[in-house]
């Protein structure tokens, strides 16, 4: 594991973050009361821990479609929240020892956790990057120290875009990332939508933004703009229970995922 910054690491616990929400959640302990607190509420309305694991579950598949069918060997993880295993680094370099993964997050507790949890093979590369998702020239800087971007990347934006509205720039976020890479590269990208459980999840939108977090559901048109430009591989912008389950899933899951390859 190698990493970069003297970044402020000062943990702010009077405000809940969205990346030890996430680990309460997933049954974590990097989390604290306020993360809980809001956990909570999120929890009174559905099943969120349930979002949460289907999620996790995306990336470890999408992940290894990727290595299987696009021979794709570097990762930059946008958003990649407190370390939980298996991460996308052990999943990458479990089937090819040699892949090189940058993480990128701007929450301090994610950074402190970092250097002692995402160790990588000797072969390859994992680095960590504090940086602010709103800020791709800058991780784009900071990633090329370790990924070759005059070759195909893999560009995971996992449950990331919902915590940044459009009129934020979520879409120049990913015009400016996807832009930077090689032909034969690829988006991996999870939203959250309120199309399949409408009344919930804006439910659980209000309980965000009462504690000061920005929280956007997409519909799947607007999920797809997000892909423009790429062609998506099968089955296409679908919930992610529906993305090619390894076992077979109840329900629709409140967020769509995909995986988009850059001509």
């Amino acid at each position: 594991m190698t990493g970069t910054e003297s970044a402020d690491r000062r943990i702010d616990t009077s405000r809940p973050h969205p990346a030890r929400v996430y680990d309460w959640f997933l049954g974590g302990k990097d989390n604290y009361p306020v993360d809980e607190e809001l956990g909570r509420r999120i929890l009174s309305q559905g099943d969120a821990r349930g979002q949460a694991r289907a999620n996790r579950r995306f990336m470890e598949r999408a992940t290894r479609v990727v290595l299987r069918e696009t021979g794709i060997r570097q990762f930059l993880d946008i958003g990649s929240g407190i370390p939980t295993e298996p991460n996308l680094h052990q999943i990458a370099q479990s089937v090819a020892p040699e892949a090189r993964v940058v993480y990128v997050d701007n929450d301090p507790i994610v950074l402190a956790h970092a250097g002692a949890l995402l160790y990588g093979t000797p072969e390859g590369a994992t680095h960590y990057l504090q940086a602010d998702a709103r800020e791709p020239e800058r991780i784009l800087e900071g990633a090329a120290a370790v990924l070759d971007f005059d070759r195909p990347v893999a560009l995971s934006l996992i449950a990331l875009l919902h915590f940044i509205a459009d009129e934020d720039g979520a879409h120049a976020l990913v015009d400016t990332l996807v832009g930077a890479l090689a032909p034969g590269s690829c988006l991996v990208l999870s939203a959250m939508t309120a199309d399949f459980d409408p009344e919930r999840v804006h439910a659980g939108i209000a309980a965000y933004r009462a504690s000061g977090v920005t929280l956007v559901a997409r519909s799947h048109d607007e999920v797809a703009r997000l892909f423009k430009g790429l062609d998506v591989l099968d089955p296409g912008i679908v919930s992610l229970s529906r993305w090619r389950p390894e076992q077979e899933e109840d329900g629709l899951v409140s967020l769509y995922g995909g995986v988009g390859l850059k001509g």
